[in-house]
Protein backbone atom coordinates (compact mmCIF):
# COMPACT_ATOMS: atom_id res chain seq x y z
CA UNK A 1 0.00 0.00 0.00
CA UNK A 2 1.45 3.35 -1.01
CA UNK A 3 1.98 5.95 1.67
CA UNK A 4 -0.73 8.61 1.78
CA UNK A 5 -0.75 11.53 4.20
CA UNK A 6 -4.52 11.93 4.06
CA UNK A 7 -6.73 9.85 6.37
CA UNK A 8 -10.28 8.54 6.43
CA UNK A 9 -10.49 6.87 9.85
CA UNK A 10 -9.29 9.29 12.53
CA UNK A 11 -9.95 6.84 15.37
CA UNK A 12 -7.15 4.64 14.05
CA UNK A 13 -4.72 7.57 14.02
CA UNK A 14 -5.94 8.71 17.45
CA UNK A 15 -5.10 5.36 19.05
CA UNK A 16 -1.77 5.12 17.25
CA UNK A 17 -0.65 8.61 18.32
CA UNK A 18 -1.59 7.91 21.92
CA UNK A 19 0.15 4.54 22.20
CA UNK A 20 3.36 5.34 20.40
CA UNK A 21 3.94 9.06 20.41
CA UNK A 22 2.34 10.31 23.62
CA UNK A 23 2.82 7.49 26.10
CA UNK A 24 5.94 6.41 24.19
CA UNK A 25 5.98 2.90 25.61
CA UNK A 26 5.85 0.79 22.45
CA UNK A 27 8.58 0.10 19.95
CA UNK A 28 8.33 -0.97 16.33
CA UNK A 29 8.65 -4.67 17.22
CA UNK A 30 5.74 -4.39 19.65
CA UNK A 31 3.37 -3.11 16.97
CA UNK A 32 1.63 -6.43 16.30
CA UNK A 33 -1.91 -5.31 15.42
CA UNK A 34 -0.95 -4.82 11.75
CA UNK A 35 1.95 -5.51 9.44
CA UNK A 36 5.28 -3.73 9.69
CA UNK A 37 4.48 -2.01 6.39
CA UNK A 38 1.37 -0.53 7.99
CA UNK A 39 3.53 0.61 10.89
CA UNK A 40 5.93 2.38 8.52
CA UNK A 41 3.06 4.06 6.66
CA UNK A 42 1.54 5.31 9.89
CA UNK A 43 4.92 6.47 11.18
CA UNK A 44 5.68 8.47 8.04
CA UNK A 45 2.23 10.05 8.14
CA UNK A 46 2.66 11.17 11.74
CA UNK A 47 6.19 12.39 11.15
CA UNK A 48 4.87 14.65 8.38
CA UNK A 49 2.69 16.33 11.02
CA UNK A 50 4.89 16.14 14.10
CA UNK A 51 8.45 15.81 12.84
CA UNK A 52 9.64 18.97 14.61
CA UNK A 53 8.34 17.73 17.96
CA UNK A 54 9.54 14.12 17.98
CA UNK A 55 12.22 12.58 20.17
CA UNK A 56 13.26 9.03 20.98
CA UNK A 57 14.87 6.93 23.66
CA UNK A 58 16.72 3.61 23.51
CA UNK A 59 15.32 0.84 25.70
CA UNK A 60 16.69 -2.71 25.62
CA UNK A 61 18.19 -2.08 22.22
CA UNK A 62 14.89 -0.81 20.79
CA UNK A 63 13.89 2.69 19.76
CA UNK A 64 10.85 4.31 21.39
CA UNK A 65 9.57 7.44 19.70
CA UNK A 66 7.53 10.07 21.53
CA UNK A 67 6.38 13.69 21.28
CA UNK A 68 8.40 16.23 23.25
CA UNK A 69 7.26 19.87 23.36
CA UNK A 70 7.76 22.91 25.55
CA UNK A 71 4.25 24.37 25.79
CA UNK A 72 5.73 27.82 26.46
CA UNK A 73 7.60 27.84 23.16
CA UNK A 74 5.15 26.39 20.63
CA UNK A 75 2.90 28.81 18.66
CA UNK A 76 -0.02 26.36 18.65
CA UNK A 77 -1.05 22.83 19.51
CA UNK A 78 0.75 20.58 16.97
CA UNK A 79 -1.78 17.75 17.46
CA UNK A 80 -4.38 19.79 15.58
CA UNK A 81 -2.49 18.93 12.40
CA UNK A 82 -3.99 15.45 12.52
CA UNK A 83 -7.48 16.87 11.98
CA UNK A 84 -6.34 18.86 8.96
CA UNK A 85 -5.35 15.83 6.90
CA UNK A 86 -8.79 14.49 6.05
CA UNK A 87 -9.13 12.75 2.70
CA UNK A 88 -11.74 13.58 0.08
CA UNK A 89 -13.12 11.68 -2.89
CA UNK A 90 -12.93 13.20 -6.39
CA UNK A 91 -16.69 13.76 -6.13
CA UNK A 92 -16.25 15.75 -2.90
CA UNK A 93 -13.80 18.07 -4.62
CA UNK A 94 -16.00 18.45 -7.71
CA UNK A 95 -19.20 19.19 -5.79
CA UNK A 96 -17.52 21.65 -3.44
CA UNK A 97 -16.28 23.99 -6.13
CA UNK A 98 -19.08 23.46 -8.64
CA UNK A 99 -21.98 23.95 -6.20
CA UNK A 100 -20.47 27.10 -4.72
CA UNK A 101 -19.75 28.42 -8.22
CA UNK A 102 -23.34 27.80 -9.38
CA UNK A 103 -24.69 29.69 -6.37
CA UNK A 104 -22.51 32.78 -6.90
CA UNK A 105 -23.92 36.32 -6.87
CA UNK A 106 -26.69 35.43 -4.40
CA UNK A 107 -28.35 32.94 -6.77
CA UNK A 108 -31.01 30.61 -5.36
CA UNK A 109 -31.46 27.21 -7.00
CA UNK A 110 -33.38 24.01 -6.43
CA UNK A 111 -31.77 20.56 -6.42
CA UNK A 112 -32.95 19.87 -9.98
CA UNK A 113 -31.61 23.20 -11.24
CA UNK A 114 -28.22 22.45 -9.68
CA UNK A 115 -28.11 18.96 -11.21
CA UNK A 116 -29.04 20.28 -14.63
CA UNK A 117 -26.40 23.00 -14.52
CA UNK A 118 -23.69 20.57 -13.38
CA UNK A 119 -24.46 18.37 -16.39
CA UNK A 120 -24.81 21.16 -18.98
CA UNK A 121 -22.25 23.73 -17.87
CA UNK A 122 -19.48 21.60 -16.34
CA UNK A 123 -19.54 17.88 -17.17
CA UNK A 124 -20.45 18.52 -20.83
CA UNK A 125 -16.83 19.57 -21.43
CA UNK A 126 -15.59 16.02 -20.70
CA UNK A 127 -16.18 13.03 -22.96
CA UNK A 128 -16.72 10.27 -20.41
CA UNK A 129 -17.96 12.23 -17.41
CA UNK A 130 -20.92 10.65 -15.62
CA UNK A 131 -23.61 12.85 -14.16
CA UNK A 132 -24.03 12.36 -10.39
CA UNK A 133 -27.31 10.92 -9.15
CA UNK A 134 -29.83 13.11 -7.40
CA UNK A 135 -29.44 11.49 -3.96
CA UNK A 136 -25.70 12.27 -3.93
CA UNK A 137 -26.33 15.95 -4.67
CA UNK A 138 -29.07 16.11 -2.05
CA UNK A 139 -26.76 14.65 0.59
CA UNK A 140 -24.02 17.13 -0.27
CA UNK A 141 -26.42 20.08 -0.12
CA UNK A 142 -27.79 18.87 3.21
CA UNK A 143 -24.25 18.53 4.55
CA UNK A 144 -23.30 22.07 3.45
CA UNK A 145 -26.48 23.47 4.95
CA UNK A 146 -25.68 21.77 8.28
CA UNK A 147 -22.16 23.25 8.15
CA UNK A 148 -23.58 26.71 7.57
CA UNK A 149 -22.13 27.10 4.08
CA UNK A 150 -25.57 27.23 2.47
CA UNK A 151 -28.92 28.73 3.43
CA UNK A 152 -32.18 26.91 2.75
CA UNK A 153 -35.64 28.32 2.22
CA UNK A 154 -38.85 26.67 1.09
CA UNK A 155 -40.73 27.60 -2.09
CA UNK A 156 -43.87 25.52 -2.39
CA UNK A 157 -42.76 21.90 -2.21
CA UNK A 158 -39.18 22.65 -3.23
CA UNK A 159 -36.15 23.83 -1.30
CA UNK A 160 -34.06 26.74 -2.54
CA UNK A 161 -30.34 26.74 -1.76
CA UNK A 162 -28.11 29.80 -1.67
CA UNK A 163 -24.65 30.70 -0.40
CA UNK A 164 -24.45 32.08 3.10
CA UNK A 165 -23.07 35.58 3.44
CA UNK A 166 -21.12 36.26 6.61
CA UNK A 167 -20.71 39.94 7.54
CA UNK A 168 -18.12 39.12 10.20
CA UNK A 169 -14.51 39.99 9.38
CA UNK A 170 -12.42 37.19 10.96
CA UNK A 171 -9.29 39.35 10.99
CA UNK A 172 -10.84 41.63 13.61
CA UNK A 173 -11.18 38.58 15.85
CA UNK A 174 -7.63 37.28 15.38
CA UNK A 175 -6.55 37.69 19.01
CA UNK A 176 -9.74 36.13 20.35
CA UNK A 177 -9.48 33.19 17.93
CA UNK A 178 -5.82 32.72 18.80
CA UNK A 179 -6.63 32.48 22.52
CA UNK A 180 -9.63 30.24 21.89
CA UNK A 181 -7.57 27.82 19.78
CA UNK A 182 -5.28 27.00 22.71
CA UNK A 183 -7.54 27.51 25.73
CA UNK A 184 -10.79 25.87 24.65
CA UNK A 185 -11.35 22.08 24.64
CA UNK A 186 -12.53 22.41 21.01
CA UNK A 187 -9.70 24.73 20.05
CA UNK A 188 -9.13 22.86 16.79
CA UNK A 189 -11.97 25.01 15.38
CA UNK A 190 -10.02 28.17 16.20
CA UNK A 191 -6.81 26.69 14.83
CA UNK A 192 -8.53 25.94 11.52
CA UNK A 193 -9.82 29.52 11.31
CA UNK A 194 -6.31 30.87 11.96
CA UNK A 195 -5.05 28.89 8.96
CA UNK A 196 -7.29 31.05 6.76
CA UNK A 197 -5.95 34.35 8.14
CA UNK A 198 -2.68 36.16 7.40
CA UNK A 199 0.26 35.19 9.64
CA UNK A 200 0.11 36.99 12.97
CA UNK A 201 2.26 37.54 16.02
CA UNK A 202 1.77 35.00 18.78
CA UNK A 203 0.85 36.90 21.89
CA UNK A 204 -0.22 33.97 24.04
CA UNK A 205 2.00 31.47 25.83
CA UNK A 206 0.81 28.95 28.38
CA UNK A 207 2.83 27.68 31.31
CA UNK A 208 0.43 24.80 32.00
CA UNK A 209 -0.92 23.79 28.62
CA UNK A 210 -2.63 20.42 28.22
CA UNK A 211 -2.39 19.73 24.50
CA UNK A 212 -3.41 16.06 24.56
CA UNK A 213 -7.12 16.87 24.72
CA UNK A 214 -6.89 17.68 21.01
CA UNK A 215 -7.07 13.97 20.17
CA UNK A 216 -10.48 13.72 21.87
CA UNK A 217 -12.03 16.70 20.06
CA UNK A 218 -14.38 14.65 17.88
CA UNK A 219 -15.58 12.61 20.86
CA UNK A 220 -16.12 15.78 22.90
CA UNK A 221 -18.03 17.44 20.06
CA UNK A 222 -20.35 14.45 19.64
CA UNK A 223 -21.05 14.35 23.39
CA UNK A 224 -21.72 18.08 23.62
CA UNK A 225 -24.11 17.83 20.69
CA UNK A 226 -25.98 14.97 22.41
CA UNK A 227 -26.15 16.99 25.65
CA UNK A 228 -27.41 20.07 23.82
CA UNK A 229 -30.14 18.07 22.07
CA UNK A 230 -31.06 16.08 25.19
CA UNK A 231 -30.31 12.75 23.52
CA UNK A 232 -29.08 9.48 24.95
CA UNK A 233 -25.84 8.13 23.49
CA UNK A 234 -24.21 4.79 22.80
CA UNK A 235 -20.55 4.81 23.83
CA UNK A 236 -17.93 2.42 22.51
CA UNK A 237 -15.56 2.25 25.47
CA UNK A 238 -12.21 0.51 25.81
CA UNK A 239 -12.54 -2.22 28.42
CA UNK A 240 -9.59 -2.55 30.79
CA UNK A 241 -10.41 -6.19 31.49
CA UNK A 242 -10.84 -7.57 27.97
CA UNK A 243 -7.48 -7.02 26.24
CA UNK A 244 -8.36 -3.65 24.78
CA UNK A 245 -11.72 -4.69 23.32
CA UNK A 246 -14.59 -2.23 23.35
CA UNK A 247 -17.93 -2.51 25.11
CA UNK A 248 -21.12 -0.63 24.37
CA UNK A 249 -22.76 1.53 27.04
CA UNK A 250 -26.09 3.29 26.56
CA UNK A 251 -26.12 6.43 28.68
CA UNK A 252 -27.71 9.83 29.08
CA UNK A 253 -24.82 12.36 28.95
CA UNK A 254 -25.12 15.09 31.56
CA UNK A 255 -21.88 17.03 32.02
CA UNK A 256 -18.28 17.28 30.86
CA UNK A 257 -15.65 17.56 33.61
CA UNK A 258 -12.11 18.76 32.84
CA UNK A 259 -9.33 18.45 35.41
CA UNK A 260 -7.34 21.63 35.99
CA UNK A 261 -4.49 19.50 37.35
CA UNK A 262 -4.06 17.00 34.53
CA UNK A 263 -6.21 18.30 31.68
CA UNK A 264 -8.05 14.97 31.52
CA UNK A 265 -11.63 15.09 30.31
CA UNK A 266 -14.48 13.05 31.74
CA UNK A 267 -18.12 12.47 30.86
CA UNK A 268 -20.61 12.32 33.70
CA UNK A 269 -23.66 10.37 32.60
CA UNK A 270 -26.54 8.26 33.80
CA UNK A 271 -26.08 4.60 32.83
CA UNK A 272 -29.40 3.11 31.78
CA UNK A 273 -28.39 -0.50 32.39
CA UNK A 274 -26.76 -0.04 35.78
CA UNK A 275 -29.24 2.67 36.80
CA UNK A 276 -26.63 4.89 38.38
CA UNK A 277 -24.31 7.80 37.52
CA UNK A 278 -20.95 6.94 35.99
CA UNK A 279 -17.84 8.72 34.77
CA UNK A 280 -16.02 7.82 31.55
CA UNK A 281 -12.67 9.25 30.50
CA UNK A 282 -12.94 10.68 27.02
CA UNK A 283 -9.63 9.19 25.92
CA UNK A 284 -11.14 5.76 26.62
CA UNK A 285 -14.15 6.33 24.37
CA UNK A 286 -13.73 5.09 20.79
CA UNK A 287 -16.96 6.41 19.32
CA UNK A 288 -20.22 8.15 20.24
CA UNK A 289 -23.49 7.35 18.52
CA UNK A 290 -26.39 9.70 19.25
CA UNK A 291 -29.66 8.02 20.12
CA UNK A 292 -33.26 9.04 20.72
CA UNK A 293 -34.25 12.21 22.54
CA UNK A 294 -34.73 11.51 26.25
CA UNK A 295 -38.42 11.91 27.10
CA UNK A 296 -37.81 12.89 30.73
CA UNK A 297 -34.63 15.02 30.80
CA UNK A 298 -35.84 16.92 33.87
CA UNK A 299 -35.55 13.68 35.85
CA UNK A 300 -31.80 13.60 35.24
CA UNK A 301 -31.21 17.31 35.71
CA UNK A 302 -32.80 17.03 39.16
CA UNK A 303 -30.74 13.95 39.90
CA UNK A 304 -27.56 15.78 38.90
CA UNK A 305 -28.27 18.75 41.17
CA UNK A 306 -28.50 16.36 44.11
CA UNK A 307 -25.59 14.16 43.04
CA UNK A 308 -23.01 16.94 42.67
CA UNK A 309 -23.55 18.16 46.24
CA UNK A 310 -21.19 15.40 47.44
CA UNK A 311 -18.93 15.25 44.40
CA UNK A 312 -15.39 16.56 44.84
CA UNK A 313 -13.69 15.24 41.71
CA UNK A 314 -14.75 12.29 39.55
CA UNK A 315 -14.70 9.41 42.04
CA UNK A 316 -17.97 8.20 43.53
CA UNK A 317 -16.32 6.07 46.21
CA UNK A 318 -17.60 2.65 47.22
CA UNK A 319 -21.32 2.35 46.46
CA UNK A 320 -21.70 6.13 46.77
CA UNK A 321 -20.91 6.18 50.46
CA UNK A 322 -20.12 9.65 51.84
CA UNK A 323 -16.98 10.63 53.80
CA UNK A 324 -17.18 13.46 56.33
CA UNK A 325 -14.04 15.59 56.56
CA UNK A 326 -13.12 18.62 58.70
CA UNK A 327 -9.97 20.74 58.36
CA UNK A 328 -9.18 23.47 60.90
CA UNK A 329 -6.90 26.27 59.66
CA UNK A 330 -5.01 29.08 61.37
CA UNK A 331 -4.77 32.19 59.18
CA UNK A 332 -2.53 35.05 60.35
CA UNK A 333 -3.10 38.76 59.86
CA UNK A 334 -2.40 39.81 56.29
CA UNK A 335 -3.26 36.35 54.91
CA UNK A 336 -6.77 37.12 53.80
CA UNK A 337 -5.89 35.64 50.43
CA UNK A 338 -5.88 32.18 52.07
CA UNK A 339 -9.46 32.62 53.18
CA UNK A 340 -10.40 33.94 49.75
CA UNK A 341 -8.84 30.90 48.13
CA UNK A 342 -10.63 28.57 50.53
CA UNK A 343 -13.93 30.24 49.69
CA UNK A 344 -13.20 30.02 45.97
CA UNK A 345 -12.16 26.36 45.99
CA UNK A 346 -14.48 24.87 48.60
CA UNK A 347 -16.85 23.40 45.98
CA UNK A 348 -19.64 21.69 47.91
CA UNK A 349 -18.05 22.30 51.30
CA UNK A 350 -18.72 25.08 53.80
CA UNK A 351 -16.61 27.31 56.06
CA UNK A 352 -17.19 28.04 59.76
CA UNK A 353 -15.55 30.94 61.59
CA UNK A 354 -14.15 29.90 64.99
CA UNK A 355 -12.33 33.13 65.84
CA UNK A 356 -10.46 35.95 64.09
CA UNK A 357 -7.65 33.62 63.03
CA UNK A 358 -9.21 30.14 63.04
CA UNK A 359 -11.53 28.67 60.43
CA UNK A 360 -12.98 25.22 59.87
CA UNK A 361 -13.64 23.73 56.45
CA UNK A 362 -16.32 21.01 56.44
CA UNK A 363 -17.36 18.77 53.55
CA UNK A 364 -19.25 15.55 52.87
CA UNK A 365 -17.88 13.90 49.74
CA UNK A 366 -18.06 10.54 48.03
CA UNK A 367 -14.30 9.98 48.14
CA UNK A 368 -12.27 12.13 50.52
CA UNK A 369 -9.08 10.52 49.20
CA UNK A 370 -9.41 12.69 46.11
CA UNK A 371 -8.97 15.76 48.31
CA UNK A 372 -5.48 14.86 49.53
CA UNK A 373 -3.52 16.83 46.89
CA UNK A 374 -5.65 19.89 47.66
CA UNK A 375 -5.39 19.44 51.44
CA UNK A 376 -1.58 19.28 51.24
CA UNK A 377 -1.47 22.79 49.80
CA UNK A 378 -2.54 24.11 53.22
CA UNK A 379 0.31 22.43 55.14
CA UNK A 380 1.73 24.93 57.60
CA UNK A 381 -1.68 26.36 58.36
CA UNK A 382 -3.57 23.19 59.28
CA UNK A 383 -4.31 22.96 62.99
CA UNK A 384 -6.28 19.73 62.82
CA UNK A 385 -7.57 17.27 60.21
CA UNK A 386 -10.27 14.69 60.82
CA UNK A 387 -12.10 12.34 58.48
CA UNK A 388 -14.65 9.56 58.89
CA UNK A 389 -12.47 7.53 56.52
CA UNK A 390 -9.36 6.78 58.63
CA UNK A 391 -7.32 5.92 55.55
CA UNK A 392 -7.42 9.54 54.43
CA UNK A 393 -5.98 11.01 57.65
CA UNK A 394 -3.51 8.14 57.98
CA UNK A 395 -2.19 8.76 54.47
CA UNK A 396 -2.00 12.51 55.06
CA UNK A 397 0.03 12.24 58.28
CA UNK A 398 2.28 9.49 56.90
CA UNK A 399 3.10 11.68 53.92
CA UNK A 400 3.81 14.55 56.27
CA UNK A 401 6.16 12.39 58.36
CA UNK A 402 8.05 11.33 55.22
CA UNK A 403 8.29 14.97 54.18
CA UNK A 404 9.79 15.87 57.55
CA UNK A 405 12.28 12.98 57.30
CA UNK A 406 13.52 14.18 53.94
CA UNK A 407 13.49 17.95 54.40
CA UNK A 408 13.04 18.46 58.13
CA UNK A 409 10.27 20.67 59.40
CA UNK A 410 8.14 21.87 62.25
CA UNK A 411 6.48 18.94 63.98
CA UNK A 412 3.83 21.31 65.31
CA UNK A 413 2.80 22.46 61.82
CA UNK A 414 -0.11 19.99 61.94
CA UNK A 415 -1.65 18.65 65.10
Amino acid sequence: MAYNELIKNFEKVRGYMRQFYIFGFKSRNEYDSQSTRSYDNERRRLESWLGDYMSFRQSSGEKNVFISVDSRAIPGNPLYNAFKAKSFTPGDILFHFVILDILHDDRKCTVHEIIEEIANQYLSHFEHAEAPDESTIRKKLKEYAALGLLSVEKRGRELLYSRNTDPVDPETWTDAISFFSEADPLGVIGSTLLDKLPPQNHYFNFKHHYILHALDSQILYDLLQAIDEGRCAELSVISQHSNGKTRLHTVFPVKIYISTQSGRQYLLCYHYRFRQPMFFRLDGIHAVKAGAVEKRPQKYSGWYDKFRENLWDVSTGIEFSVDHIEMTLHIDDGEGFILQRLEREKRGGRIEVIDDHTYRFIADVYDAGEMLPWLRTFIGRIVNLECSNPTVTKTFYQDLDKLNEIYGGDDDAVS
